[in-house]
């Protein structure tokens, strides 16, 4: 049976669980963790979701997103994507880090907010890791409470549930969570309620959204429009994508860094457009994004083309 196709609006929120391949570790210590944090961050600037809530296991992880027009699956696509490229290199493996498809519930935030994010930040104490949620170091709860600062998280949403003033908030929050302690694991939190697994709400909500996600096409990125863009920002002419200067190569080692994080784009489709090879297109990635990890000038053109396109 073909699977339902995910449920799109702008300002709709998910429950996300990405889980490692054959239950295979995603995270080996904490620079794999602070690497996934600045994914996260840069995630946030390029697509214009926001994320309420996240916890960081070992073979897996939770995020609670709210998107914006960028569908999630454009999402997670390059959140999973750059972050097992990442991996690989870091384990010296290749192939799938995450099982194939994430799973992701589609919540009334005006129901269920509140206790998701706390379920959210129990995780690691329901299984063992920890008593206190507060001694776990990979979940959003420490932000919540004041003890990091995380200025990409969303916690105003939350936290205006409990008051007005930001430490009378934290305080009630943080009691919120203890008093969840011995709460146990929740399955309609991983499968929605009654027939439709995509969603965590009522029949009224339920309906709402299916005629809301009815009017809202899923644009299509693809090459033609990335190498437009591409070439628009650097003030040239598609043409000059096949030239042999070194403008041209930095247009084509910018577009296929783009094609490459894009969903269905790829480099195979740029390699005829540009007349070159795809091994040749793939080092010159490489080598433009070493030169991005120490100009942050070309870091920010990069970011600037991604938000622009919103890709």
């Amino acid at each position: 049976m073909a699977r339902k196709p995910r449920i799109h609006y702008p300002d709709a929120l998910y429950h996300v669980i990405l889980r490692g391949n054959a239950r295979q570790d995603t995270f080996f210590d904490d620079g794999d963790r602070y690497r996934f944090h600045l994914l996260m961050q840069e995630g946030i600037e390029r697509y214009g979701h926001s994320i309420h809530a996240f916890c960081l296991m070992t073979n897996h992880l939770h995020l609670l997103i709210q998107v914006a027009d960028v569908p999630l699956s454009r999402i997670m696509q390059n959140l999973s994507f750059r972050y097992t490229r990442w991996s690989n290199r870091r384990q010296g493996k290749s192939g799938h880090l995450f099982q194939g498809r994430y799973k992701a519930v589609l919540v009334n935030a005006d129901e269920y907010l509140l206790e998701l994010v706390r379920y959210l930040h129990l995780n690691p104490v329901r299984v063992g890791m920890t008593r206190d949620p507060l001694e776990f170091p990979w979940s959003s709860h420490r932000a919540y409470c004041g003890k990091e600062n995380i200025p990409w998280l969303h916690t105003d949403l939350t936290l205006s549930a409990f008051g007005k003033r930001r430490d009378t908030a934290r305080r009630k929050f943080l009691q919120f969570v203890l008093d969840g302690l011995d709460e146990r694991h929740r399955p309609e939190f991983h499968r929605g309620i009654g027939a439709d697994s995509r969603v965590l709400g009522d029949e009224s909500f339920m309906e709402k959204v299916l005629v809301e996600s009815e009017d809202v096409p899923v644009r299509r990125i693809g090459i033609d429009e990335i190498v437009s863009a591409v070439c628009r920002f650097y003030g040239a002419h598609n043409e000059e994508l096949r030239g042999k200067t070194h403008r041209s190569a930095r247009l084509r080692a910018m577009t296929a860094w783009i094609a490459l994080e894009t969903e269905g784009c790829t480099i195979t489709e740029l390699a005829d457009k540009a007349g070159r090879d795809i091994s040749t297109l793939s080092c010159a990635v490489r080598k433009l994004q070493a030169m991005a990890g120490k100009d942050p000038g070309l870091s920010e053109e990069y970011r600037m083309l991604m938000r622009n396109m919103r890709v």
